[in-house]
């Protein structure tokens, strides 16, 4: 039996019909720029968690744990923290940065609390307290400082981070209206807390503003809309700021 011959020329194969289209392929910012560790950044959010932590602990320790949890101001803090501690061990391992719908809400809350206790609550007669004392805080005294650490140091050290410590144009439009869904069920949250609770319960309405004992359901859902307006139109001015202001780090991580 013999073997045909093989062709020295093999015949071309037919014209695929039609130009190929290649499809878009994706490629992530950790292929193309290596990753870098990032320890100052790392040991001021560090720093920050320290900060809103020492809050919240204090007034735990000054206060009713059920009442002391129930403010706004002390949830934002608990926030904070978690998104702080997370961003420092992924800027101290060269890690990813945490996504940016979660660093802006906890920055925006931060700010949130810190504006409504300076503006709404810090001068008010009686003074405001968290632990339901009736004198004001003194200077230096542990509800003082307690104070000074939510509202003030740890806002302040959030605020820092974003201006000084994390690269411009992150935040997106977008993710505005996902920032106020927590404020809303905090609000939710807040009236039945004060449904459960027996009329003239001290501490019942922990806000002022917020008092249906003191004011009409209507007038404490109308200030409630003037501070979730504040608080939308706020959002909307972070994302502003943030595609404007300049690039402290030099590059996207």
């Amino acid at each position: 039996m013999t073997t045909p011959p093989i062709p020295r020329d093999i015949p071309d194969l037919p014209a695929v019909p039609g130009t190929p289209v290649l499809m878009p392929g994706y490629v992530p910012a950790t292929a193309v720029v290596a990753p870098v560790r990032r320890p100052v950044t790392a040991v001021f959010r560090l720093l920050t968690a320290v900060l809103a932590s020492a809050g919240v602990a204090l007034e735990l320790l000054l206060g009713s744990p059920d009442r002391i949890m129930s403010y706004f101001g002390v949830q934002a803090a608990v926030i904070l923290a978690l998104v702080s501690l997370a961003s420092a061990r992924r800027a101290w391992q060269a890690g990813r940065p945490v996504p940016s719908a979660l660093t802006g809400a906890a920055l925006l809350y931060a700010v949130i609390s810190s504006l409504v206790y300076h503006l709404l609550l810090g001068h008010t007669t009686p003074p405001f307290s968290m632990t339901g004392a009736a004198h004001p805080p003194l200077t230096w005294h542990g509800q003082w400082l307690a104070l000074q650490l939510l509202y003030t140091a740890a806002p302040a050290a959030a605020l820092l981070d974003w201006l000084l410590l994390t690269p411009p144009g992150r935040l997106h439009f977008r993710q505005t209206a996902a920032w106020m869904l927590y404020p809303l069920a905090f609000l939710a949250f807040y009236l039945t807390r004060a449904e459960l609770l027996v009329p003239g319960t001290p501490g019942r309405y922990l806000y002022p503003f917020l008092d249906a004992e003191q004011h009409s359901y209507r007038a404490t859902l109308a200030n409630a809309l003037l501070v979730g307006l504040a608080g939308y139109t706020l959002a909307v001015l972070l994302v502003a700021l943030d595609h404007i202001r300049p690039n402290p780090v030099g590059r996207r991580p």
